[in-house]
């Protein structure tokens, strides 16, 4: 099992962990737009394996039409600070040490820490910004990370990942969000994020889906 947590005055907003909350949809951060979302991908451990190791690989992102570039593992070993449970609870600090881990292409997988930058528009809606994951974890049943912004977004918030292979031997994909609107449009126009946000969650399931399906 491997898990690793990032500090908090790394990103641009307060609510550091929140997507792991289980009342996200009901209370969300203040002046954030919540949203969730879950699939089917199949069923078994092979599918589990496969989709754990694409959504590990970045591949989620990519599949939403978006670049990814600077990609900065964090510097030494990983972390020391506040995690979260299934409830959004804070748990005692956790620490990953672990080699690195890259794709074909030579790019570093995804590890608490880790910063990127993003390039992209969806529907014509700008997706770029600075991103770092503020937690990743590796279970023999759920894989899962929670990127933060850091800036250069047109919003500011939390987005979190995770393929869980259920006691009923299904495999899920899972991504929740809040986003609060920062740049000028975005602030005039609310329905905007929820448009933005539903495209990516679309892009996103693309990417891991075997088979495009409907969100349950």
């Amino acid at each position: 099992m491997r898990r690793g947590n990032f500090q908090e005055g790394t990103v641009d907003y307060a609510a550091v962990g929140a997507t792991s909350a289980h009342d996200l949809m009901s209370y969300p951060p203040e002046r954030s737009v919540p949203a969730e979302a879950s699939w089917r991908l199949g069923s078994g451990e092979a599918r589990f394996a496969s989709s754990a190791e694409a959504l590990l690989a970045w591949a989620a992102l990519r599949g939403a039409g978006l670049e990814i570039t600077d990609v900065r593992p964090a510097a030494g070993p990983m972390y020391s600070g506040v995690g979260f449970d299934a409830e959004g609870a804070p748990v005692a600090p956790s620490r990953l040490e672990a080699d690195q881990r890259f794709d074909v292409d030579g790019t570093p997988y995804v590890a608490a820490g880790t910063t990127i930058r993003v390039h992209g528009r969806v529907k014509g809606m700008n997706a770029d910004g600075e991103l770092r994951v503020i937690s990743a974890t590796e279970e023999p049943r759920r894989v899962a990370f929670a990127l933060g912004t850091v800036g250069s977004s047109v919003v500011s918030g939390e987005e979190s990942f995770a393929v869980e292979w259920t006691d009923s031997d299904e495999v899920r994909f899972v991504v929740r969000a809040f986003d609060r609107p920062v740049s000028p449009l975005y602030r005039l126009l609310p329905p905007l994020v929820k448009r933005r946000r539903r495209e990516l969650f679309q892009g996103y399931l693309r990417a891991i889906s075997p088979l495009f399906t409907t969100p349950a």
